[in-house]
Protein backbone atom coordinates (compact mmCIF):
# COMPACT_ATOMS: atom_id res chain seq x y z
CA UNK A 1 0.00 0.00 0.00
CA UNK A 2 0.92 3.62 -0.48
CA UNK A 3 1.60 6.39 2.28
CA UNK A 4 -0.05 9.39 2.30
CA UNK A 5 2.89 11.38 0.57
CA UNK A 6 3.16 8.59 -2.21
CA UNK A 7 -0.94 8.35 -2.91
CA UNK A 8 -0.95 12.36 -3.53
CA UNK A 9 1.82 12.47 -5.64
CA UNK A 10 -0.21 9.90 -7.77
CA UNK A 11 -3.30 12.26 -7.60
CA UNK A 12 -1.32 14.82 -8.41
CA UNK A 13 0.19 13.38 -11.32
CA UNK A 14 -3.41 12.03 -12.46
CA UNK A 15 -5.26 14.91 -12.23
CA UNK A 16 -2.68 17.37 -13.12
CA UNK A 17 -2.11 20.03 -9.71
CA UNK A 18 0.35 20.84 -7.67
CA UNK A 19 0.54 18.69 -5.01
CA UNK A 20 -0.11 21.50 -2.48
CA UNK A 21 -3.88 21.72 -4.07
CA UNK A 22 -4.69 17.57 -4.07
CA UNK A 23 -3.55 17.33 -0.62
CA UNK A 24 -7.04 18.06 0.61
CA UNK A 25 -8.32 15.16 -1.78
CA UNK A 26 -5.71 12.94 -1.49
CA UNK A 27 -6.10 13.05 2.57
CA UNK A 28 -9.51 11.89 2.67
CA UNK A 29 -9.00 9.18 -0.16
CA UNK A 30 -6.17 7.61 2.17
CA UNK A 31 -7.95 7.40 4.86
CA UNK A 32 -11.07 5.49 3.34
CA UNK A 33 -8.71 3.16 1.23
CA UNK A 34 -5.69 2.84 3.30
CA UNK A 35 -3.68 4.03 0.21
CA UNK A 36 -4.51 0.71 -1.44
CA UNK A 37 -3.89 1.03 -5.24
CA UNK A 38 -6.54 -0.91 -6.51
CA UNK A 39 -9.25 0.87 -3.83
CA UNK A 40 -7.65 4.02 -5.23
CA UNK A 41 -8.20 3.65 -8.54
CA UNK A 42 -11.88 2.14 -7.69
CA UNK A 43 -12.51 5.71 -5.48
CA UNK A 44 -11.37 7.58 -8.07
CA UNK A 45 -13.99 6.33 -10.67
CA UNK A 46 -16.52 5.81 -8.33
CA UNK A 47 -16.34 9.85 -7.56
CA UNK A 48 -15.99 10.63 -11.06
CA UNK A 49 -18.65 9.29 -12.31
CA UNK A 50 -20.74 10.51 -9.33
CA UNK A 51 -19.44 14.22 -10.57
CA UNK A 52 -18.00 14.54 -6.76
CA UNK A 53 -14.41 14.63 -9.03
CA UNK A 54 -15.29 16.99 -11.61
CA UNK A 55 -13.66 19.40 -14.59
CA UNK A 56 -14.32 22.62 -13.92
CA UNK A 57 -14.47 24.69 -17.28
CA UNK A 58 -14.20 28.05 -16.03
CA UNK A 59 -11.47 27.46 -13.87
CA UNK A 60 -9.72 24.67 -16.18
CA UNK A 61 -9.25 22.25 -13.59
CA UNK A 62 -10.67 19.63 -11.57
CA UNK A 63 -12.49 19.75 -8.48
CA UNK A 64 -14.15 18.59 -5.93
CA UNK A 65 -16.15 18.82 -2.65
CA UNK A 66 -13.91 17.41 0.44
CA UNK A 67 -17.10 17.55 2.75
CA UNK A 68 -19.03 15.69 0.56
CA UNK A 69 -16.05 13.04 -0.83
CA UNK A 70 -15.37 12.60 3.34
CA UNK A 71 -19.29 12.09 3.90
CA UNK A 72 -19.81 9.60 1.32
CA UNK A 73 -20.15 5.73 1.28
CA UNK A 74 -17.27 3.28 0.42
CA UNK A 75 -17.54 1.13 -2.55
CA UNK A 76 -18.49 -2.31 -1.21
CA UNK A 77 -15.05 -4.21 -2.21
CA UNK A 78 -13.56 -1.25 -0.31
CA UNK A 79 -15.88 -1.50 3.15
CA UNK A 80 -15.43 -5.79 2.39
CA UNK A 81 -11.75 -5.00 2.80
CA UNK A 82 -11.84 -2.60 6.18
CA UNK A 83 -14.07 -5.17 7.34
CA UNK A 84 -11.40 -7.62 6.90
CA UNK A 85 -9.41 -4.99 9.23
CA UNK A 86 -11.31 -5.10 12.26
CA UNK A 87 -10.02 -7.73 14.20
CA UNK A 88 -6.03 -6.26 13.61
CA UNK A 89 -7.32 -3.42 15.89
CA UNK A 90 -7.07 -2.93 19.98
CA UNK A 91 -9.50 -4.30 21.87
CA UNK A 92 -10.53 -1.04 23.64
CA UNK A 93 -11.37 0.06 19.62
CA UNK A 94 -13.17 -2.97 18.36
CA UNK A 95 -15.20 -1.94 21.97
CA UNK A 96 -16.10 2.12 20.79
CA UNK A 97 -16.96 0.82 17.29
CA UNK A 98 -19.08 -1.88 19.04
CA UNK A 99 -20.89 0.67 21.33
CA UNK A 100 -21.19 3.35 18.09
CA UNK A 101 -23.27 0.32 16.40
CA UNK A 102 -25.56 -0.35 19.02
CA UNK A 103 -27.27 3.24 18.28
CA UNK A 104 -27.49 2.65 14.78
CA UNK A 105 -25.30 3.78 11.51
CA UNK A 106 -24.16 7.71 13.13
CA UNK A 107 -24.50 9.21 16.47
CA UNK A 108 -24.20 12.80 17.53
CA UNK A 109 -20.99 13.54 19.73
CA UNK A 110 -22.97 15.17 22.65
CA UNK A 111 -25.61 12.57 23.04
CA UNK A 112 -23.29 10.28 22.48
CA UNK A 113 -21.51 11.07 25.67
CA UNK A 114 -24.58 11.52 27.31
CA UNK A 115 -26.25 8.08 26.01
CA UNK A 116 -23.02 6.39 27.66
CA UNK A 117 -22.61 8.29 30.63
CA UNK A 118 -19.38 8.26 29.43
CA UNK A 119 -15.89 8.31 30.13
CA UNK A 120 -13.70 9.85 27.29
CA UNK A 121 -12.13 6.47 26.37
CA UNK A 122 -14.79 5.43 24.10
CA UNK A 123 -14.57 9.00 22.05
CA UNK A 124 -10.93 8.58 21.91
CA UNK A 125 -11.02 5.30 20.28
CA UNK A 126 -13.85 6.40 17.58
CA UNK A 127 -10.85 9.02 16.58
CA UNK A 128 -8.46 6.01 16.16
CA UNK A 129 -11.20 4.29 14.07
CA UNK A 130 -11.44 7.71 12.11
CA UNK A 131 -7.93 7.52 11.53
CA UNK A 132 -8.52 3.93 10.24
CA UNK A 133 -10.94 5.41 8.12
CA UNK A 134 -13.62 2.78 9.48
CA UNK A 135 -15.79 5.84 11.18
CA UNK A 136 -16.21 9.25 9.29
CA UNK A 137 -16.40 12.50 11.68
CA UNK A 138 -18.10 15.40 10.41
CA UNK A 139 -18.61 18.21 13.08
CA UNK A 140 -19.85 16.73 15.80
CA UNK A 141 -21.39 13.52 14.36
CA UNK A 142 -19.82 10.19 13.72
CA UNK A 143 -20.59 7.69 11.28
CA UNK A 144 -19.82 4.27 9.99
CA UNK A 145 -17.82 4.63 6.83
CA UNK A 146 -19.78 1.81 5.11
CA UNK A 147 -23.47 -0.34 6.31
CA UNK A 148 -20.71 -3.69 6.30
CA UNK A 149 -18.31 -2.03 8.34
CA UNK A 150 -21.62 -1.12 11.23
CA UNK A 151 -22.45 -5.18 10.69
CA UNK A 152 -18.81 -6.36 11.26
CA UNK A 153 -18.85 -4.25 14.55
CA UNK A 154 -22.34 -5.17 16.03
CA UNK A 155 -21.07 -9.00 15.28
CA UNK A 156 -18.22 -8.97 17.53
CA UNK A 157 -20.31 -9.27 20.48
CA UNK A 158 -22.80 -12.90 20.67
CA UNK A 159 -26.35 -11.91 20.09
CA UNK A 160 -26.70 -12.67 23.69
CA UNK A 161 -24.90 -10.39 25.54
CA UNK A 162 -25.92 -7.69 22.92
CA UNK A 163 -29.36 -8.01 24.49
CA UNK A 164 -28.20 -7.52 27.71
CA UNK A 165 -25.94 -4.33 26.69
CA UNK A 166 -28.92 -2.75 24.56
CA UNK A 167 -30.92 -3.34 27.62
CA UNK A 168 -28.30 -1.41 29.89
CA UNK A 169 -28.03 1.20 27.63
CA UNK A 170 -31.83 1.92 27.22
CA UNK A 171 -31.92 1.87 31.53
CA UNK A 172 -28.66 4.23 31.62
CA UNK A 173 -30.57 6.73 28.68
CA UNK A 174 -33.85 6.00 30.58
CA UNK A 175 -32.50 7.81 33.94
CA UNK A 176 -32.21 11.26 32.33
CA UNK A 177 -35.82 10.74 31.48
CA UNK A 178 -36.77 10.61 35.40
CA UNK A 179 -39.38 13.69 36.26
CA UNK A 180 -38.52 15.61 32.95
CA UNK A 181 -41.69 15.58 31.20
CA UNK A 182 -40.68 17.20 28.63
CA UNK A 183 -37.76 15.62 27.58
CA UNK A 184 -36.03 15.09 24.11
CA UNK A 185 -38.37 13.01 21.85
CA UNK A 186 -35.14 11.65 20.79
CA UNK A 187 -33.19 10.72 23.89
CA UNK A 188 -36.81 9.33 25.33
CA UNK A 189 -37.24 7.64 21.60
CA UNK A 190 -33.30 6.29 21.72
CA UNK A 191 -33.79 4.80 25.38
CA UNK A 192 -37.11 2.66 24.21
CA UNK A 193 -35.26 1.37 21.17
CA UNK A 194 -32.67 0.67 23.13
CA UNK A 195 -34.74 -1.37 25.81
CA UNK A 196 -36.86 -3.20 23.06
CA UNK A 197 -33.86 -4.11 21.01
CA UNK A 198 -32.78 -5.59 24.23
CA UNK A 199 -36.45 -7.61 25.28
CA UNK A 200 -37.90 -8.68 28.05
CA UNK A 201 -35.28 -11.88 28.60
CA UNK A 202 -32.57 -9.31 28.78
CA UNK A 203 -34.26 -7.51 32.26
CA UNK A 204 -31.93 -8.29 34.99
CA UNK A 205 -34.37 -7.02 37.89
CA UNK A 206 -37.99 -7.73 38.29
CA UNK A 207 -39.03 -3.80 38.86
CA UNK A 208 -37.27 -3.36 35.11
CA UNK A 209 -40.49 -4.61 33.14
CA UNK A 210 -42.41 -2.43 34.94
CA UNK A 211 -40.11 0.67 33.84
CA UNK A 212 -39.64 -0.43 30.19
CA UNK A 213 -43.32 -0.71 29.29
CA UNK A 214 -44.09 2.47 30.95
CA UNK A 215 -41.36 4.23 28.94
CA UNK A 216 -43.13 2.32 25.45
CA UNK A 217 -46.35 4.31 26.51
CA UNK A 218 -44.51 7.31 26.90
CA UNK A 219 -42.82 6.91 23.52
CA UNK A 220 -45.76 5.96 21.92
CA UNK A 221 -47.99 8.58 23.22
CA UNK A 222 -45.32 10.61 22.02
CA UNK A 223 -45.37 9.73 18.59
CA UNK A 224 -49.10 9.68 18.27
CA UNK A 225 -48.65 13.32 19.45
CA UNK A 226 -46.57 13.63 15.72
CA UNK A 227 -49.33 11.35 13.92
CA UNK A 228 -46.25 8.34 13.44
CA UNK A 229 -49.05 5.69 14.93
CA UNK A 230 -47.23 2.57 13.07
CA UNK A 231 -44.08 3.54 15.79
CA UNK A 232 -46.71 4.38 18.49
CA UNK A 233 -48.16 0.96 17.61
CA UNK A 234 -44.81 -0.74 17.95
CA UNK A 235 -44.00 1.03 20.89
CA UNK A 236 -47.16 0.08 22.60
CA UNK A 237 -46.88 -3.79 21.48
CA UNK A 238 -43.06 -3.63 22.68
CA UNK A 239 -44.91 -2.09 26.38
CA UNK A 240 -46.96 -5.08 26.21
CA UNK A 241 -44.65 -7.74 26.20
CA UNK A 242 -42.91 -6.14 29.24
CA UNK A 243 -45.76 -7.04 30.75
CA UNK A 244 -45.70 -10.14 33.16
CA UNK A 245 -48.03 -13.04 34.56
CA UNK A 246 -50.85 -11.09 36.43
CA UNK A 247 -49.81 -7.74 35.05
CA UNK A 248 -54.30 -7.01 34.84
CA UNK A 249 -53.93 -6.99 39.05
CA UNK A 250 -50.76 -6.06 39.66
CA UNK A 251 -50.61 -3.13 37.23
CA UNK A 252 -54.37 -2.52 35.97
CA UNK A 253 -54.05 1.29 34.93
CA UNK A 254 -50.53 0.40 32.65
CA UNK A 255 -52.50 -2.42 31.23
CA UNK A 256 -55.44 -0.89 30.19
CA UNK A 257 -54.05 2.00 29.15
CA UNK A 258 -51.03 0.05 26.43
CA UNK A 259 -54.15 -2.70 25.20
CA UNK A 260 -56.80 0.70 24.74
CA UNK A 261 -53.85 3.02 23.09
CA UNK A 262 -52.75 0.08 21.14
CA UNK A 263 -56.37 -0.86 19.77
CA UNK A 264 -57.05 2.75 18.67
CA UNK A 265 -53.33 2.69 16.40
CA UNK A 266 -53.68 -0.95 15.21
CA UNK A 267 -57.53 0.73 13.73
CA UNK A 268 -55.85 3.70 12.15
CA UNK A 269 -53.31 1.54 10.30
CA UNK A 270 -56.05 -0.52 9.29
CA UNK A 271 -54.69 -3.58 10.94
CA UNK A 272 -58.00 -4.88 12.13
CA UNK A 273 -56.73 -8.61 13.33
CA UNK A 274 -54.51 -7.15 16.09
CA UNK A 275 -57.39 -4.64 16.71
CA UNK A 276 -59.87 -7.81 17.29
CA UNK A 277 -57.38 -9.82 19.38
CA UNK A 278 -56.70 -6.21 21.56
CA UNK A 279 -60.22 -5.67 22.07
CA UNK A 280 -61.23 -8.58 23.15
CA UNK A 281 -58.40 -8.90 26.14
CA UNK A 282 -59.80 -5.19 27.04
CA UNK A 283 -63.35 -6.72 27.22
CA UNK A 284 -62.23 -9.19 29.15
CA UNK A 285 -60.17 -8.01 32.01
CA UNK A 286 -61.65 -4.75 32.20
CA UNK A 287 -63.28 -4.08 35.90
CA UNK A 288 -65.42 -1.67 34.70
CA UNK A 289 -67.87 -0.70 31.46
CA UNK A 290 -66.37 2.57 31.26
CA UNK A 291 -63.15 1.28 31.00
CA UNK A 292 -64.29 -0.60 28.32
CA UNK A 293 -66.02 2.12 26.49
CA UNK A 294 -62.77 3.42 24.22
CA UNK A 295 -62.46 0.10 22.65
CA UNK A 296 -65.72 -0.45 22.21
CA UNK A 297 -66.40 2.59 20.28
CA UNK A 298 -63.06 1.45 18.17
CA UNK A 299 -64.91 -1.71 17.39
CA UNK A 300 -67.60 0.28 16.45
CA UNK A 301 -65.97 2.54 14.67
CA UNK A 302 -64.02 -0.51 12.36
CA UNK A 303 -67.28 -2.11 12.04
CA UNK A 304 -69.35 0.64 10.44
CA UNK A 305 -66.29 1.73 8.28
CA UNK A 306 -66.44 -2.51 7.23
CA UNK A 307 -69.64 -1.36 5.78
CA UNK A 308 -71.35 -3.62 8.83
CA UNK A 309 -73.62 -1.10 10.12
CA UNK A 310 -76.60 -3.18 11.50
CA UNK A 311 -73.62 -4.91 13.41
CA UNK A 312 -71.74 -1.46 15.33
CA UNK A 313 -75.75 -0.92 15.50
CA UNK A 314 -76.00 -3.88 18.09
Amino acid sequence: CMDEHTLNAMVSETLRLSPRLTRTLSNVMYHKTKGNPLFVSRLMRSLSNEGLLRPSLSRRRWEWDTKEIRSRRLPDDVAMFLTDSLEELPKEVRWALFVLSCFGASSEKNAFVERQGLDDNILKNLEIAVAEGLVVKIDDQYRFAHDRIQEAAYNTIPAEKRCVIHFKYGIELSSLLIGEEDASASVLFTAVNQLNLGGPHAVQDKGQYVTAARLNLRAGKKAMEMSDYETAYLNFDCGISFLRKKHWEEHYSLSLELFSLAARCALTNGDHISLKILIAEVVAKAQSFEDKLDVLYLETCALASSLRLAESIE
